[in-house]
């Protein structure tokens, strides 16, 4: 009965308080610390197969589906999406949250040696990789020239480029895309 003779009696003291007690419970429940959640970033394996002047149907059928065939049994796998494009096959793992992400790309790494007898000679070399759920794009770079045609200024930027970006501090990867290519 206190409160409520309190709150008809003198209004502007109960809207008062009860401000008070909001403002008080707002600037606790901000302060509170998260540590009963841990940061779980599910694992995830990518693999990367370049196979230059392919075209995507080519790159699809010699290259991406044998490997998804092989890759397909080994243990934990959630998900698997593949992308064939010109030239590139892009397959992404995602494997349950309790897989080691480690024991998860030497699993794949055996099955891809095991399937790189079949792939074609012209291909390179299927690269694996663990991906971080954090990592996005920072930054893209355009290159132009007047004195360097399409097919120099690539080359400039595999040969010299990539590899001075990729021992920069923090630099996860470094690809060099959209340039022009010799075919033979």
């Amino acid at each position: 009965m206190f409160l409520s003779d309190l709150a008809v009696r003198r209004p502007v003291v109960a809207i008062v308080a009860n401000l008070l007690l909001v403002i008080f419970g707002v600037i606790s429940f901000t302060t509170l610390p998260l540590r009963e959640y841990p940061d779980i970033n599910p694992p995830i394996v990518s693999i990367e197969t370049q196979y230059i002047g392919a075209s995507a149907d080519i790159v699809e059928t010699r290259i991406t589906q044998l490997l998804e065939d092989r890759i397909a049994g080994i243990e934990g796998i959630k998900s698997i999406e593949s992308v064939s494009q010109t030239g590139v096959s892009q397959i992404t793992i995602e494997f349950k949250v309790g897989r080691d992400i480690d024991a998860a790309a030497n699993d794949i790494r055996d099955r891809i040696g095991r399937a790189i007898e079949n792939l074609p000679d012209e291909a390179d070399p299927p690269e694996v990789q663990k991906v971080d759920a954090n990592e996005d794009v920072m930054m893209w770079m355009n290159l132009s020239s007047s004195r360097l045609s399409q097919l120099d200024l690539t080359d400039y930027a595999e040969r010299y480029l990539a590899d001075r970006f990729s021992v920069v501090d923090g630099v996860a990867r470094v690809r060099v895309g959209g340039g022009r290519r010799y075919s033979m």
